[in-house]
């Protein structure tokens, strides 16, 4: 038989204190949205609809055409949310997930074992569940005797009695699809809030006499529904050590997990080594063997094996094998790093390719350049590019030696074997095997000196 998902996405989230839909609010470089859809997948579902409301469009470009939607133009309640869906649902035969969009910490293995227990205990309806140790705020979960569930209570509608129940309910659900769009028809807004409450659907099989089960999470931090920014940084820490584990699983150390940054769909080869502080954004991927020292942050970066990046930052670029950065380089989009290159102290390297075993050790600007191989830079050198209006291009052939605190004029082409005498502003081509030589002559003018006021016979 089928499986179906609904996946709740429509409200603002007002104790966000944002004009963001709250789904949209990112978790480790996704937002919570792509997060529960990603762990949707895990049952294999034949459709899903998201059910959409403020800022509709914004969530619709997040999953695209991956999903069905359906409008909540009035936000009446989780029950009512669920009733959009019956255009999209309701004559089907199968299994139906409903889930918050808001619940970024939950695992496709969780959703499963849901999935799996609803079918093979026969229910029409499985709730999941969790033990929380403060429960404060969560509709709670009442059993008979027998364990069985009997009803779900809200907060606002709980007794004392009830309101010290530590098992709570997640929010999330399966249901025997066509018997979930049935029993809505019967809900009301009887109730402290005034709204459809999708909890009320239970009360009803129960009623009805149908089976209703409930299976508990194993780890509570799964069932975080994020409702303002303190739960936001709750979530962002569970998931930021939940990464950081599966990349030391797979061979990669972390010196300092609580310390250490990485976005969910960053790739890291095994013996690569992770110091404090190190930010990792984006897509970006780290080959084996390579070091970050701390305080480095990449974002987008694709980074090959046995590279060390030492405390510098890296956007949108490529750094080849055996590279070395840093300290303090920052490598700009736009710019490749071929086998063996050296960046060093306070270099800037922006929309460049730069070749093989080439060195800029330190205090250096390279824009816009095309580097050939084995080029040393000197200390100090500058590509000028920019004239206010256009961008220009530098062009260095290979084994080119670069002088300390040349200035390289864009457009600018510097041939095979070339040096640039250091103090040099280079405006013109330089041929291959040429010395260019851009400096005003040297004058002493003897005994000048004595006549200054810092020369020791003037004080």
């Amino acid at each position: 038989m089928s499986n179906y998902a609904i996946i709740l996405a429509a409200g603002k989230g007002t104790r966000m204190k944002s004009d963001l839909p709250k789904v949209m609010h990112k978790v480790s470089g996704i937002t919570m949205l792509e997060h529960v859809f990603r762990s949707v997948q895990a049952i294999e579902p034949s459709k899903i609809v998201t059910v959409i409301g403020h800022k509709a469009e914004l969530v619709r470009d997040v999953l695209g055409d991956k999903s069905e939607f359906v409008m909540q133009t009035e936000q009446l309640g989780t029950g009512h949310a669920v009733m959009m869906a019956e255009e999209e649902l309701a004559t089907s035969k199968g299994h139906t997930l409903v889930i918050a969009g808001d619940t970024p910490l939950i695992t496709g293995e969780s959703l499963k074992n849901l999935i799996d227990f609803h079918v093979n205990h026969k229910n029409v309806a499985t709730i999941l569940t969790a033990d929380a140790a403060n429960p404060f705020g969560y509709g709670r979960i009442i059993r008979n005797s027998d364990d069985e569930v009997t009803k779900i209570v809200e907060q606002k509608d709980a007794n004392d009695f009830e309101q010290q129940v530590k098992e709570i309910n997640t929010g999330t659900y399966v249901f025997d699809n066509q018997s979930l769009f049935e029993a809505l028809k019967d809900i009301n807004t009887n109730n402290a809030q005034g709204e459809y409450y999708l909890t009320d659907v239970i009360g009803i099989f129960k009623e009805a006499g149908k089976k209703v089960g409930a299976y508990k999470l194993r780890n509570f931090d799964e069932s975080l529904g994020v409702n303002d920014r303190v739960a936001l940084a709750t979530a962002e820490k569970v998931m930021r050590h939940r990464i950081a584990r599966q990349h030391m699983v797979n061979g990669v150390t972390v010196v300092n997990p609580d310390s250490a940054y990485i976005d969910i769909d960053v790739e890291i080869g095994e013996e690569s080594v992770i110091e404090p502080n190190v930010t990792l954004k984006g897509q970006t991927k780290i080959g084996k063997g390579t070091l970050l020292t701390n305080g480095s942050y990449l974002v987008d970066a694709q980074v090959g094996n046995d590279v060390t990046i030492t405390n510098s930052m890296v956007e949108e670029s490529i750094i080849s094998d055996g590279v070395t950065v840093g300290p303090y380089a920052h490598i700009r989009p736009g710019t490749s790093l071929a086998k063996g290159v050296h960046i060093g102290n306070f270099v800037e390297v922006k929309g460049s390719q730069i070749g093989e075993n080439t060195k800029a050790g330190h205090l250096t600007y390279i824009g816009n350049a095309e580097v050939g191989c084995d080029v040393n830079f000197g200390a100090g050198t500058i590509t000028v590019n920019y004239d206010g209006q256009n961008k220009f291009k530098t062009e260095i052939g290979s084994n080119v030696f670069i002088g300390s605190n040349s200035t390289l004029i864009a457009p600018l082409e510097i041939g095979d074997n070339a040096l640039t005498a250091a103090g040099s502003t280079i405006t013109d081509n330089v041929p291959i095997d040429s010395i260019a030589i851009g400096r005003g002559r040297q004058v002493n003018k003897e005994g000048y000196a004595n006549k200054k006021p810092h020369h020791p016979s003037q004080k």
